[in-house]
C-alpha cells in the first residue's frame, strides 16, 4: 500500500510543487489572480473529468453544481453566519445531492440524450437564481459574503492565501482522483467507458457506479463553487451560464479525456491564453477557436491524452462513415 502511495504523492508534488514559488517570483497581485482562477478551472476540470473522461458521460449542465456550491455557502454564511470551513462541506454535500438527484433519471439515456438533459438542468438552476429573488437577491446576486479565516489569518483582498489555498485543493483532489483511478471504483469507470454491455455481462452494475461517478463530481464542483463565493464576496446567475459549462468540457478535451493531470494542464493552458491574447481582443477568439480547431485534428485523444482513445476515435469515424454508406 505504501509503495503505492508514495509515486502517487511525489507526482502531486512534481506538478503542483512547483506552482507553490510562483508568488516568490512575481509578486504581481493582477498574475496571482489569474492563477487562483486557473486553479478554481482546474478544480472543475477535475471534477468534470470524473463523468466525461473516466466515465463516458457527456455532461453540459457541469456550471450548475458549481452554482449550488457557491450559492449554499452565500446563503449559510449571510442569514446564519456559517464560516468557511463549514460551509465547504455543506457546498460540496448538496452539490452531490443534486448531482444524484438529477443523475437518477438522466444515467439511463445516453449520448445527445444525457447531453440535453445536464443542459436542461444547468439552465433551469441558473433561471431558478435568477428569478428567485426573496432568496438569491435575482439577478443582482447575493452580496457580503464573508472570506475565509485560518486560524489567526484573516483573508483580504490579496490573493497570494487564495492561490496557495486554491492549490492545496487542488492538490488533494488529485491525489484522491488518482488514488480512486487506481481502485475497483475506477476500474470500473474505465470499464463502462469502454464497453457499457461488456462491463454489465462481467458483473459491474453500471447504473450505481455512473451514480457515484456524478455525485463525486458534483461534490468537487461544490466545493469550488464555496471557494469562489468566499473569494468573490459576491455571486451572480451570469457567472455560471452555458458558456462556462462548455469551457469546462474544451480543457477537459484539450488536455486529455481520462488524464487526471491533463484536465490540469487544459485549465492551464485555456486559463491563460485569454490574459495573453488580450492585445489582441478583436481576434482572440478566432485565435481560440483555430487553435482548438488544429489540436483536434492533429491530436484528437487531448495533450495528455492516451494514443489508444486515438485509435477508438478513427475506429468509430470508419464504423459511422460504413454505416451511412
Amino acid at each position: 500500500m505504501l509503495r503505492k502511495r508514495a509515486p502517487l504523492l511525489s507526482q502531486v508534488i512534481v506538478f503542483v510543487g512547483p506552482l507553490a514559488l510562483l508568488p516568490l517570483f512575481d509578486k504581481n497581485a493582477y498574475h496571482l489572480d489569474v492563477m487562483t482562477n486557473v486553479g478554481i478551472y482546474a478544480l472543475l476540470a477535475m471534477g468534470l473529468n470524473v463523468v466525461v473522461g473516466q466515465a463516458g458521460l457527456l455532461n453540459l449542465g457541469y456550471a450548475a453544481f458549481f452554482a449550488l456550491g457557491a450559492y449554499t455557502y452565500a446563503l449559510l454564511n449571510i442569514h446564519w453566519g456559517v464560516p468557511f470551513w463549514i460551509g465547504l462541506w455543506a457546498a460540496g454535500f448538496v452539490s452531490m445531492f443534486f448531482g444524484f438527484l438529477i443523475a437518477v433519471p438522466s444515467i439511463r439515456v445516453r449520448g445527445d440524450y444525457l447531453a440535453i438533459t445536464t443542459l436542461g438542468f444547468g439552465e433551469i438552476v441558473r433561471i431558478a437564481f435568477n428569478n428567485l429573488d426573496a432568496w438569491t437577491g435575482g439577478p443582482n446576486g447575493l452580496l457580503g459574503i464573508k472570506r475565509p479565516v485560518f486560524f489567526m489569518l484573516k483573508f483580504s483582498v490579496d490573493p497570494t492565501p487564495y492561490f496557495y489555498l486554491i492549490l492545496v485543493f487542488v492538490g488533494i483532489t488529485a491525489y484522491f482522483l488518482l488514488r480512486m483511478s487506481d481502485s475497483r471504483l475506477g476500474r470500473a469507470l474505465v470499464a463502462i467507458r469502454e464497453d457499457e454491455l461488456a462491463a454489465s455481462c462481467m458483473g459491474i452494475h453500471t447504473l450505481k457506479i455512473k451514480l457515484y461517478a456524478f455525485g463525486l463530481s458534483s461534490f468537487i464542483a461544490g466545493v469550488a463553487g464555496c471557494f469562489f463565493a468566499a473569494k468573490q464576496t459576491i455571486v451572480t446567475p451570469d457567472s455560471f451560464d452555458f458558456v462556462l459549462s462548455v469551457f469546462l468540457l474544451a480543457m477537459v478535451v484539450l488536455g486529455g479525456l481520462g488524464n487526471i493531470w491533463g484536465a490540469v494542464l487544459g485549465a492551464l493552458v485555456l486559463g491563460i491564453l485569454p490574459e495573453l491574447l488580450r492585445e489582441f481582443s478583436s481576434y482572440r477568439m478566432l485565435i481560440f477557436g483555430t487553435l482548438m480547431i488544429l489540436m483536434m485534428i492533429f491530436r484528437p485523444q487531448g495533450i495528455l491524452g492516451n494514443p489508444i482513445i486515438r485509435k477508438e476515435l478513427g475506429a468509430r469515424d470508419k464504423e459511422e462513415s460504413h454505416a451511412a454508406s
